[in-house]
C-alpha cells in the first residue's frame, strides 16, 4: 500500500575494510536508489567498523529514529563477521542457528562441506525472518524494522528484491534538473533562494560542475518534490527567470 506520508530510513554500513579505504562502498548508492523508487526517504547513513559496541550503539540509535534500518556487511563465515551477534545484543535476544537457514546451507554445501565456519551463516537472532539470497544462498535476515544484508554489492542488491514487498511505500519524489553552463553558483544564488522561498514544499539544490578542469564550468539546479505538477511549474518559472537574465538553460 502506498501512503502519502513517506516512511523514513537509515543505512548502517559495517566493516573495517570500508573505513580503511581498502574497499570502496557502493551499497549506499544502490540502497538510496532502491528506496527513492519506493518513495521512502533515506535520512541518514553511518559507517562503523567491526566492533560490537559501535554496531549496537548505532543500530539502537537508528532503529529508534527511523521507520527502517538497512545494514550491510559482517554476516559471512569468518571470525570478524559479528553483525548477527551485535544485532542480537541490540535487540536483547539470543542468536541461534535458524533451522531454515541451516537447511538452505546444507543443500548448497552438502554435509561434507558444511563446516563450522559456514554454519555461522545460519545463525540468526531469535525472532528474525530470513531474507532470501539468490546469488549464494546464505540468507540475510529481518528483525523488527531492521534488515540485515550482505556487504558484497551483487548479493546485497539481490537481497533487496526480497525486502521490497515488506516495506510500506510512499509517494515517489519527482525531480527536474536545470543545467546552466558558464554561470557559477554565486551569480544565481539569489534567484534560487527566491524560488525556494516561494515554494517551501519543494526542495531546491545547487550543484556546481567543471571545476576539475574537465569541460566548461556551470551549475545544475535540481528541484525535487512529490507533487509532479508543482515540480514542473517550479522548473518552468525558474527557467523563465534565468532566461530573462540572459542565461541559457537546458532542462532534463
Amino acid at each position: 500500500m502506498t501512503d502519502q506520508a513517506a516512511p523514513s530510513a537509515a543505512v548502517l554500513i559495517i566493516g573495517d575494510e570500508i573505513l580503511s579505504g581498502r574497499t570502496r562502498d557502493v551499497n549506499l548508492n544502490a540502497i538510496a536508489r532502491f528506496l527513492a523508487a519506493l518513495g521512502i526517504d533515506l535520512m541518514e547513513a553511518r559507517t562503523v567498523g567491526d566492533r560490537s559496541a559501535q554496531i549496537v550503539d548505532a543500530l539502537n540509535a537508528l532503529r529508534g529514529a527511523y521507520d527502517y534500518v538497512f545494514t550491510t556487511g559482517g554476516i559471512g563465515p569468518t571470525h570478524d563477521d559479528i553483525t548477527a551477534d551485535a544485532v542480537g545484543v541490540a535487540f536483547g535476544v539470543p542468536v541461534r542457528e535458524h533451522p531454515e537457514a541451516e537447511a538452505i546451507l546444507e543443500r548448497r554445501y552438502g554435509l561434507g562441506e558444511f563446516n563450522a565456519a559456514r554454519r555461522r551463516m545460519a545463525r540468526i537472532p531469535e525472532g528474525g525472518a530470513l531474507i532470501a539470497n539468490p546469488v549464494t544462498d546464505a540468507p540475510g535476515f529481518q528483525i523488527g524494522n531492521v534488515f540485515v544484508m550482505a556487504g558484497v554489492p551483487k548479493i546485497m542488491e539481490a537481497m533487496l528484491q526480497d525486502v521490497a514487498p515488506r516495506l510500506r511505500t510512499g509517494a515517489v519524489v519527482h525531480a527536474r534538473t536545470i543545467k546552466v553552463t558558464g554561470v557559477g553558483e554565486g551569480e544565481i544564488a539569489e534567484v534560487l533562494k527566491a524560488a525556494a522561498d516561494a515554494r517551501r514544499d519543494l526542495s531546491f539544490g545547487s550543484y556546481p560542475f567543471g571545476f576539475g578542469g574537465d569541460g566548461p564550468v556551470g551549475t545544475q539546479l535540481v528541484i525535487r518534490g512529490r507533487d509532479e505538477v508543482e515540480v514542473d511549474l517550479a522548473e518552468h518559472d525558474l527557467s523563465q527567470e534565468l532566461r530573462s537574465m540572459g542565461i541559457d538553460v537546458a532542462v532534463t
